[in-house]
């Protein structure tokens, strides 16, 4: 169903927008911040419910001692273990990126993801959701965090949290529910570069203010745009 094109939520997200960056300043990823989309892939592999430093850390430290992707592709899960240390399951990690890693090598040759800077970001995804261990929040990271700086909106727990809370999404939507949702009322002029700094800037807000058993409406920079904060106030 194509949705109005006055949608009130649109004006909600822009609103909000404003108001965090009133709050918190910009957060503008730098060019150089930006990695290859295949890191951008492991990384978030590996990063499920872990700290986003720590699985940083984790993907730059494999690569520098196996020296390539192909080549942690071909290790073993056992081998891949004692840089997996910090996350939060990391023998399924090990299991998932060695999975990641060489279904990429059988389909391409190697691993490498560049064909898909050529598709359009929706196909894109799905070809990424297919390969194991990668569902939305990746993919949608894959296009817009990495050098490919596509229009995807990233969203993770703390992101869904609040937009669930705010009322922009169904209380029980999951990831790929909430980014279709959400998608398509984004504001029209928002770049890449805006969406990816959307993302940042709420997920800031599910971290300090709104979390999953503490919700501190009342000096939450967003608490006029919330539903969950106005029908606290009744």
């Amino acid at each position: 169903m194509q949705l109005p094109l006055d949608d009130p939520r649109t004006e909600i997200l822009q609103r909000t927008h404003d108001l965090l960056i009133a709050h918190f300043g910009r957060v503008i990823r730098p060019p150089e911040k930006r990695r290859s989309p295949e890191w951008t892939l492991v990384q978030g592999v590996i990063g499920a419910r872990t700290k986003t430093i720590h699985s940083n850390r984790s993907a730059d430290a494999m690569l520098a001692h196996f020296g390539s992707w192909e080549a942690v592709a071909a290790a073993s899960e056992a081998e891949l273990l004692p840089f997996l240390e910090t996350a939060t399951f990391p023998e399924l990690m090990a299991e998932r990126l060695k999975a990641c890693l060489t279904e990429i090598v059988a389909r391409r040759g190697k691993v490498d993801l560049r064909h898909l800077s050529n598709l359009p970001t929706d196909e894109a995804m799905a070809w990424l959701e297919s390969l194991p261990g990668v569902a939305r929040k990746v993919s949608a990271g894959v296009m817009n965090a990495s050098t490919f700086n596509h229009r995807a909106l990233v969203i993770d727990t703390n992101h869904r949290r609040v937009i669930q809370r705010m009322g922009l999404v169904p209380a029980k939507a999951d990831t790929a529910r909430a980014y279709d949702t959400l998608m398509p009322i984004l504001p029209a002029d928002w770049s890449a570069e805006d969406v990816d700094e959307h993302h940042l800037l709420v997920k800031r807000v599910g971290q300090r203010f709104c979390r999953p058993k503490e919700m501190r409406c009342g000096i939450c920079p967003v608490r006029t745009e919330c539903r969950t904060a106005r029908n606290r106030e009744i």
